[in-house]
């Protein structure tokens, strides 16, 4: 095997298979990236047996052939050289060359032979959407994701197709977002819940563009499938939330509010919440309903701190206490200029949402109890 390749392709498709790389493994060669050339292109893969990423970039290819090397080490290297033309060959001892003007390494390999194959998707739904669309759904659900392990289910985001629209939820107990786009093409109706973990990736390698991105699920994996890059991961399994039937269709009390004004007003008040000198302690932000204002305070061992805002309300008086992250996570996912803010009661889920109504997104969080 010997090819040369420029190093700036080389370094974006290193760095975007090597998310693909197990990090707890006793399997050395799941450590590794399998290097394949073909006729004048090069295809790097990783697969930690859940996710499997694939990239294939154009080179100049002298001599076909393939291997595996440990994909931390390579990437580094790969990263640390310069901006040139980057020359990759085995040698007759089947080490890995990589020489880069005055550079010259060589690599242990692995036999790529011991390397397992991605699963093949036999694709039983399918939908295209263009990129930056599928970008901005993720990172606008993808904080919502629960972290814990006990509720696999609630890990991944659930993609459900429904009447040709494509809605995006995620939930973790404590808050859901849930954003909705309707899609160009008639396709079937299906849902599938796919890892955090995979989307993340895929965000990372998705670009903000109106190029296309093909997404295929069969019954336990889902495949993502763009220009030069594959990205494969086993579905998670189990019953998601019925997220329609939980989020509050009325409300008590609703506010009208300027975005980016409610959003620095709990950044500033969760400068108290979030002291560290208590950090076994969690302080809700307290938020007061009046006619005409709200008022966001906090008072802990830390401080007090109190904002005031006037603005449009409509409905009861109320005092209702959140933790602050959860709100400025939704608030920072929201890109309008105003929203509606409703409110149940003190106890009872509250709801972010679009001012003109178009319900392409809904945020929930759920209050904290105050303690007087």
């Amino acid at each position: 095997m010997r090819f040369v390749c420029d190093k700036t392709n080389l370094l974006k498709a290193t760095n975007s298979v090597v998310k693909g790389v197990s990090s707890k493994t006793t399997m050395p060669i799941l450590e590794g990236i399998l290097i394949e050339t073909n006729d004048n292109q090069v295809k790097l893969t990783t697969y930690d047996l859940e996710l499997g990423i694939e990239y294939l970039i154009d080179c100049e290819v002298k001599e076909q052939g393939s291997t595996v090397v440990t994909a931390t080490v390579f990437s580094e290297i790969i990263r640390r050289l310069p901006d040139t033309d980057i020359t990759i060959y085995l040698d007759e001892k089947d080490l890995l060359v990589i020489e880069c003007e005055g550079s010259l390494y060589k690599l242990a390999s692995m036999n790529p032979v011991e390397f397992p194959e991605l699963p093949v998707i036999d694709e039983e739904n399918s939908i295209s959407i263009e990129q930056n669309t599928l970008k901005d759904m993720i990172r606008k659900t993808i904080f919502a994701v629960s972290t814990e392990a006990h509720r696999p289910i609630f890990t991944g985001c659930l993609f459900e197709i429904k009447d040709n629209k494509l809605n995006v939820v995620a939930v973790d107990g404590y808050r859901l977002g849930w954003k909705s786009k309707y899609l160009e093409e008639s396709v079937n109706n299906f849902k599938v819940v796919i890892p955090g973990k995979t989307l993340n990736e895929v965000n990372k390698i998705i670009l903000d563009s109106f190029d296309k991105i093909k997404i295929s699920v069969s019954k336990n994996q889902a495949l993502f499938e763009m220009e030069n890059c594959k990205i494969v991961t086993r579905l998670l399994e189990g019953d998601f939330l019925e997220y329609e039937k939980v989020i509050p269709k009325t409300s008590e009390t609703r506010i009208r509010a300027n975005k980016k004004e409610l959003q620095e007003c709990f950044e500033r008040v969760s400068l108290i919440s979030m002291s560290t000198i208590e950090k076994e302690r969690k302080y809700p932000v307290k938020v007061s309903i009046e006619i005409g204002k709200i008022v966001i305070s906090c008072k802990n061992q830390a401080g007090d701190a109190k904002e005031e805002i006037f603005l449009t309300t409509e409905g009861k008086n109320l005092e209702v206490g959140f933790n602050p992250k959860y709100f400025l996570d939704a608030l920072k996912a929201i890109e309008d200029e105003e929203i509606f803010v409703d409110f149940g009661s003190s106890l009872s889920p509250s709801t972010i949402k679009s001012v003109d109504d178009s319900g392409d997104y809904v945020y929930m969080i759920l209050p904290i109890r105050i303690q007087e």
